[in-house]
């Protein structure tokens, strides 16, 4: 038996292997078919990858810098905000590094000296997907990376965060269901096929699943161990620091850490040894404060405020608004909720480009996305009711860890929407005073499809047979694939893509 049981250990290893490598693939395709630079903000974030990884470090909003302005000048397209036929030649001119020197030199000049007379929003962002894109940026360079090149290059990073968070989503699934198979391999294979665009892009957003992903595996570690050992302690609070350090939003996230601490205290104060607790819990709170801490020190002395989004909401034109006038909303009437909702749902699966000025959707891949996943956080929810199902007690704490975490974050940007006068902003707008950007939401993309994942094992329960559900499942799969291929394949004929680069590195 313990042969057998090794030997379909190693097969499974073997097939998660397989869709860490899909994964990879797949975004290293697709952030080869998007060209530079796309409308979510990639202009920003690229500059702020430029600056630290020459070590200047933002301690205001700045202006872009000559050499990133350069490159977004000489390597961006139109492709995003435009269509054709606002070209004389009812087609796209052609890229400005394929120009004759004169040329392009000329259009460089006019076309960067734009970009640095503004400035970049962006600056007071969390460091850490900077400092690590930097790095890459660096060692790509010290390679003999150039160019375009080396844009790609930045944005392959993903590459890898898109592999590695497979592997997290698996780990996840088998610490919480042990003996269930089909949430092992539902669980990596829904993240080897997520088609969020950001992870075709170069912003911080792409580094908050893989971050919230360690630190949901840690929580979980620290919800099962009796005790929880010290080291656990240590790196499940680091991680939960880098969630924060990645992006403001994600903040949010440390709620959980609250729920965590709840049933922990809740079980040990049950059996009346709260006292093994006190050093892991204090090692966890410590590794989750001092860095944040520090962040928070450095956005006031040089931001003035400590999360530094005071400049960045008086440079986009918003004003907080007073609590009392939160509530004539839309988002509490149900045309409100029709047009919040769907929108984030279907955007927190497959992004936010903008391709010839018209959103990439696809209207019966939207109404999957967001009815699927409504009705299996519903789904999940019902199943955690100890008369309905047979899980565990640390199953059924883990699930509401998981269903918390997504919670959060959807409220906390429901909050968003509500607490601000948008004034002249085109997105969120008077008109539409919503914050419908699902990457907002993706730090807790292990959480949502581990939720995800039992809905359907619940619900998939009651076929006897195992092809059946199988083929159900492949079903789905098949449509996210053939969905997100359809939607992206226009970008694969852009003439200003890593397909189409004829320079030397």
């Amino acid at each position: 038996m313990k042969a057998a049981s090794r030997f379909a250990m190693r097969h499974e290893r073997k097939s998660i292997w397989l869709f860490c490598a899909i994964a990879a693939l797949r975004v290293f395709t697709f952030s080869a078919a998007f060209p530079f630079f796309n409308n979510v903000d990639e202009q920003a974030h690229f500059d702020l990858v430029m600056k630290y990884a020459r070590g200047d470090v933002p301690t205001n909003l700045g202006h872009y810098s000559f050499e990133s302005a350069n490159f977004i000048a000489l390597y961006g397209t139109p492709e995003y905000f435009m269509t054709p036929q606002q070209f004389a030649t009812n087609d796209f001119p052609p890229p400005n590094w394929t120009l004759p020197a004169e040329q392009r030199q000329q259009a460089v000049n006019t076309n960067s000296a734009w970009w640095l007379s503004n400035q970049n929003h962006e600056s007071g962002e969390p460091p850490l997907y900077y400092i690590i894109a930097g790095l890459w940026l660096n060692l790509g360079r010290l390679f003999g990376v150039t160019g375009a090149w080396l844009s790609y290059w930045v944005r392959f990073l993903n590459v890898f965060v898109a592999g590695t968070l497979v592997w997290i989503g698996f780990v996840a699934a088998k610490l919480v269901f042990p003996d269930r198979q089909f949430i092992h391999f539902s669980v990596p294979i829904l993240l080897a096929v997520w088609p969020q665009a950001t992870f075709y892009s170069i912003q911080s957003d792409s580094l908050s699943p893989l971050c919230f992903g360690i630190a949901f595996v840690g929580l979980i570690e620290f919800l099962r161990a009796e005790p929880p050992t010290v080291r656990l302690a240590i790196w499940t609070g680091l991680a939960l620091a880098a969630t924060c350090l990645v992006k403001t939003t994600n903040i949010a996230l440390l709620f959980v850490v609250g729920l965590v601490l709840i049933f922990k205290i809740q079980k040990l104060t049950e059996k009346t040894a709260l006292r093994p607790l006190l050093v892991p819990l204090a090692g966890l709170i410590i590794s989750v404060a001092v860095p944040i801490a520090v962040w928070f020190a450095w956005n006031y002395h040089t931001f003035g405020d400590l999360t530094a989004t005071g400049s960045k909401i008086e440079f986009l034109g918003w004003t907080r608004k007073p609590v009392g006038n939160w509530w004539p909303h839309p988002i509490f009437t149900l045309n409100g909720v029709k047009e919040f909702w769907p929108e984030l749902m279907a955007s927190f699966w497959r992004g936010e480009f903008i391709w010839h000025g018209k959103r990439l959707v696809s209207q019966a891949s939207d109404a999957f996305y967001w009815i699927s996943s409504t009705l299996a956080i519903g789904v999940a929810v019902v199943s955690l009711f100890p008369r309905l199902t047979k899980l565990s007690a640390f199953q059924r704490e883990s699930l509401w860890l998981a269903f918390s975490s997504f919670a959060v974050l959807v409220l906390f940007v429901a909050c968003l929407s509500i607490a601000f006068d948008f004034g002249l902003c085109v997105y969120p707008s008077p008109e539409h005073p919503f914050f419908t950007s699902g990457r907002l939401l993706s730090g807790a993309a292990v959480p949502f499809f581990l939720l995800y994942s039992q809905a359907l094992d619940w619900l998939l329960s009651g076929i006897p047979r195992v092809w059946p559900r199988i083929i159900l499942f492949g079903g789905i799969v098949l449509l996210i694939i053939v969905s997100q291929s359809i939607v992206n394949l226009p970008a694969f004929s852009s003439r200003y893509n890593f397909f189409h680069l004829n320079q030397p590195l």
